[in-house]
């Protein structure tokens, strides 16, 4: 069963306090918070991904030019003079200033 997170709806309309309820996907949201009673909503938050689409899988792999040309980007690094030099991928090699 996944994690859904709430938020408690203060009276100005603002995201109070915030907590996580383990629910089947076919239960109805919460309208109340289970212990105080206070009105709640659902928020809508990224899910966690572990294993090769983790954060730190996609830090990993934009600092491996190899893989950025593989999965098709065009990596480029700004040198003293104001040029731009092709590490990886399709399109000129040098991209200058002018």
């Amino acid at each position: 069963m996944p994690f859904y997170e709430y938020e408690v709806i203060l009276e100005n309309g603002e995201g109070g306090e915030r907590f996580e309820v383990m629910q089947k996907m076919s239960d109805p949201p919460l309208t109340k918070h289970p212990e105080t009673g206070q009105p709640v909503r659902r928020v809508i938050s990224a899910p966690h991904i572990p294993g090769k689409y983790s954060e730190h899988a996609a830090k990993r792999a934009l600092k491996n030019d190899k893989k950025l040309g593989e999965l098709g980007f065009t990596k480029y690094v700004k040198t003293d003079d104001g040029r731009y030099e092709k590490r990886t991928g399709k399109g000129p090699d040098v991209i200058s200033k002018d």
